[in-house]
């Protein structure tokens, strides 16, 4: 059955299962998985030229996939799905030759966030050896380093593939969630900041996780719809609501609003609220408003019908659907700019 990414909470509570802890021992490389191979094309979630989830559309939506004539691409890595039951054979790291998971991986997150980008990119997004859940919330988090690293190498090796087959010079968006942000965070770091491959950074949304404000030398986070080169990342709670980590995560962490593209604290009525995808992939306008508030997103209750009903404090599975169309619209005035100062300067070229 399909996922709600609406209603459902974040699965705070899975690491810490007692039946799922059972089936852990120490990290042991020997039982990882084997590693993808990313000149196979069913070791990417999405590829421009794959049919796959990234190519959908919407319902109640006038959008259109454009992958064939964009002029930009996005490298996308998507949050953990690896959640329930560990496979005992690979407990830390999921395999991505699991046709169930990765079925799930197409109509979770592919479907509901890689799709964001089809109107302006090409959209490639590797299945990658992500961990479970439960490295997040081990007691001996060495070990869930440990299997991080693991899935960090496999997105890493995806993107130098890219590099090395696909990307041909094109402009360059990153995009992530969650886990996969955790990845991408590395990612900018080691390919783009302050390197020659930054003039070829449209924009980074390394969304889901509390990263701090700092986190680059040289690249800065987003104060403007337009600029290009820069970074957001976002949090999304329920106005009102502190989650228990703040203290550890947030003091520093960026907070962009994805209604107004910088970091003030300004509120964004659901009237600059473009779309969000709901229920069954179906565009809702004017679905959420949004707001930063010491370094989070707060938001209102969602603008749905029954939203009087709805107890979620934490929106994380959300952080993307909630404004859909304002990241896609986003993005393609990104790109549209970064193509017309190159045109200009020919800098980036």
């Amino acid at each position: 059955m399909r996922r709600c990414w609406i209603l459902l909470t974040v699965l705070a509570a899975v690491g810490c299962s007692p039946k799922i802890q059972a089936v852990y021992n120490h990290y042991d490389a020997q039982v990882a998985p084997p590693p993808p191979d990313y000149s196979r094309l069913e070791h990417w979630a999405s590829l421009p030229d794959k049919r796959d989830a990234a190519d959908s559309i919407p319902l109640n939506s006038t959008l259109r996939n454009q992958q064939a004539i964009a002029a930009a691409d996005v490298f996308f890595v998507y949050p953990t799905i690896y959640t329930g039951k560990p496979n005992e054979r690979h407990p830390w790291n999921a395999d991505v030759n699991d046709v169930t998971l990765n079925r799930e991986i197409q109509i979770s997150t592919i479907l509901n966030q890689a799709s964001i980008f089809n109107g302006t990119c090409r959209v490639y997004a590797p299945y990658y050896r992500q961990a479970h859940l439960y490295a997040f919330y081990t007691n001996h988090p060495e070990d869930g380093e440990l299997a991080l690293e693991l899935a960090y190498q496999d997105v890493r090796a995806a993107f130098q593939y890219y590099l090395d087959h696909y990307h041909q010079g094109r402009p360059i968006v990153i995009a992530s969630h969650s886990q996969g942000s955790y990845h991408t965070q590395r990612l900018m770091q080691e390919f783009f900041d302050d390197k020659p491959l930054q003039q070829k950074l449209v924009v980074a949304y390394l969304v889901g996780r509390a990263i701090p404000r700092d986190a680059f030398k040289k690249i800065v986070p987003t104060e403007r719809p337009g600029e290009i080169g820069v970074w957001a990342s976002w949090n999304t709670f329920s106005r009102g609501y502190t989650p228990k980590t703040y203290d550890k995560y947030y003091p520093k962490a960026l907070s962009v609003n994805p209604l107004l593209w910088n970091t003030t604290e300004e509120f964004a009525s659901k009237e600059l609220n473009a779309g969000g995808v709901g229920l069954k992939f179906t565009m809702v306008p004017q679905l959420a408003d949004a707001q930063n508030h010491k370094n989070m997103l707060w938001i209102n209750k969602p603008y749905v019908k029954g939203r009087a009903l709805l107890r979620t404090k934490i929106w994380h599975r959300a952080d993307m659907n909630l404004f859909y169309n304002n990241i896609r619209e986003n993005v393609a005035l990104r790109v549209v700019t970064y193509l017309e100062q190159s045109a200009v300067s020919g800098t980036r070229n």
